[in-house]
């Protein structure tokens, strides 16, 4: 951190100790996983400083807005609309996950066996650590299992501004109505939040600042289909994760600028990674911050990662958003219809998934998917088995890891990952 944030951190009731303990923890991983990578883009720089002031200067932006009257909305979720939020001078961010913590608190309130993803988002709440959920006017829940809908019933007693989006669970004229009501209350919820009423002109430049975010990181992933990389997978982890945290012009702006880069890259012939190096697809349950084992383990057992099928990844960027309607009504069925296309495992039947998987490892020229389920992730574990049996079918070598946050099984996953790669070279 290049200043002093404690007393800003203190204001928001975190536990000083123990967000120093976890800023180190994080530091210190960081340096090991990416700084220590080979060869990276230069504009990768920008985004290294991104994570340096992950709880420092960009919490202080937030502050600073809130000052400034625009408010700070939280969410998990892809499914929560950020054309929305936009339009109605606030700030979407993503809030904490992707690593244990309090877990001896979590499980005083949740079965040992909830999700990771659920226990880490309650722990960086239970343990004090996560500035985002501290600064946030508006923290949104989703029902996008039975996991995360049950948890919100005991999280509510935790957060005083807790919003519940109800979410369809079928691709049907009856899911889609559902949909549609729940953003148009979303959007009577935001109005009231920031005393803003979002007009058709309001609405127009949302979903064109939001789509511009998506061109960008669907740009920078479409480069990686080219061999050799010209990225890492961690990198493009990394910059799919930003997306979540970053002012979103800047983010466009940055993301745009290491586009300029690996295109010309590309055009010298180099590569991160050594031209036939083996390529994979990681496919399944999102990973945030600082969910990095499997990249981590896959990209130092002689493969390289080509894209992600995840909502931290191109199920959660990939399509835009219609915004040709000239009122308020027709924006709003743009933005259904663009978020209607989500094929998150939550849909039963889920076929447009598997198609999108298929592909996926057919434009970015994978050599194999590895499929990666939280444990105790039900709707992603349940998939796995067709997703696989699809895979093979067309004669794409599968690999399916279940796996948490701890470390306790790295050993294990490299000793699988390193036989997959092998079979595959």
């Amino acid at each position: 951190m290049s200043e002093n944030y404690k007393e800003m951190w203190k204001n928001l009731g975190l536990d000083l100790d123990q967000h120093d303990a976890l800023l180190k923890v994080l530091g210190k991983g960081y340096q090991d996983i990416y700084l220590a990578q080979k060869d990276r883009p230069e504009g990768m720089g920008y985004f290294d400083f991104v994570m340096s002031e992950v709880h420092g200067l960009r919490i202080k932006e937030l502050m600073d807005e809130k000052v400034a009257g625009r408010k700070v909305i939280g969410s998990f979720c892809v499914f929560v609309p950020e054309e929305i939020v936009q339009v109605a001078d606030a700030t979407l961010v993503g809030l904490c996950t992707g690593a244990d913590f309090a877990i001896e608190e979590v499980e005083k309130l949740l079965p040992r066996n909830t999700c990771s993803l659920i226990k880490s988002a309650f722990g960086f709440k239970l343990g004090k650590v996560c500035p985002y959920i501290e600064s946030a006017d508006m923290i949104v829940g989703e029902n996008t299992c039975d996991g995360k809908k049950k948890s919100y019933e005991i999280l509510k007693n935790l957060v005083s501004n807790l919003y519940v989006m109800d979410l369809p669970q079928v691709k049907s004229a009856e899911g889609r109505a559902l949909l549609k009501a729940e953003y148009v209350r979303f959007k009577e919820a935001v109005e009231e939040l920031t005393g803003i009423t979002i007009d058709a002109e309001r609405l127009k430049k949302g979903i064109e600042i939001v789509n511009n975010k998506r061109k960008a990181i669907y740009r920078l992933s479409s480069l990686r289909k080219v061999d050799p990389a010209p990225i890492s997978g961690l990198d493009a982890l990394l910059a799919n994760q930003v997306f979540f945290y970053d002012n979103p012009a800047r983010f466009t702006e940055s993301a745009n600028k290491i586009c300029d880069e690996l295109e010309k890259r590309i055009e010298n012939g180099e590569g991160v990674f050594p031209k036939k190096t083996p390529r994979l697809l990681l496919s399944g349950c999102p990973m945030a911050v600082p969910n990095w084992k499997l990249p981590r383990i896959t990209e130092t057992s002689g493969a390289v990662i080509v894209g992600e099928e995840s909502c931290v990844g191109e199920r959660g960027t990939r399509n835009l958003t219609d915004d040709s309607g000239t009122t308020v009504d027709k924006l709003m069925e743009a933005i259904i219809d663009r978020y209607f296309q989500v094929d998150c495992a939550i849909f039963t039947p889920n076929p447009d998934r598997l198609d999108h998987i298929i592909e996926m490892a057919k434009t970015y020229k994978a050599d194999g998917v590895i499929h990666y389920g939280l444990q105790f992730c039900q709707p992603y574990l349940m998939e796995a088995m067709p997703v696989e049996k699809a895979l093979e079918a067309k004669n794409i070598p599968t690999l399916r890891i279940d796996t948490d946050y701890s470390m306790e099984d790295v050993g294990q996953l490299k000793t699988r990952v390193e036989a997959f790669v092998e079979l595959l070279k």
